[in-house]
């Protein structure tokens, strides 16, 4: 059964994703640090509170997106969780379902970095295999 409540760090996420919903800058910076670090697969990190929390109010009602925490395990000050985002794209301009996964660090409660991972058809390109400006190597990732 998928867990979606139950537990402090859950709540920050779901608070941040109805800040996302709902183009709230105020309430997504409530879920951040100062220093946050949002990490894609399909572009350039995104980083402090006030610049993540103004860029999913930008992109967010562009595409008419609405995420949901459909999923999520917590360990000591990581959280991951598998989310799905219903969302319209250009190329069709009918709504459909995009699925990913998320990886949270939290320091005192807010989140501190967003690692996040998914496929998204529209922006297939072997450049988006892995998160862009991630230094694998020093946090001890495999290379080769």
């Amino acid at each position: 059964m998928p867990r979606t409540t139950g537990h402090p760090f859950i709540d920050v996420i779901q608070a941040y994703y109805a800040g996302c919903n709902s183009a709230d800058i105020e309430l997504m910076q409530s879920t951040f640090t100062a220093d946050v670090i949002h990490y894609f697969v399909d572009h350039s990190a995104v980083r402090g509170s006030l610049e993540l929390a103004s860029y999913w109010a930008k992109v967010g009602p562009r595409t008419q997106a609405n995420w949901q925490l459909d999923h999520c395990v917590v360990q000591e000050s990581e959280a991951v969780i598998e989310w799905s985002m219903r969302w319209v794209p250009d190329a069709t301009g009918e709504p459909e379902i995009l699925r990913g996964t998320e990886w949270y660090l939290f320091e005192n409660g807010r989140i501190a970095e967003i690692r996040s991972y998914h496929n998204n058809y529209y922006l297939q390109n072997t450049a988006n295999r892995e998160l862009y400006d991630f230094d694998y190597d020093a946090r001890g990732y495999r290379m080769a």
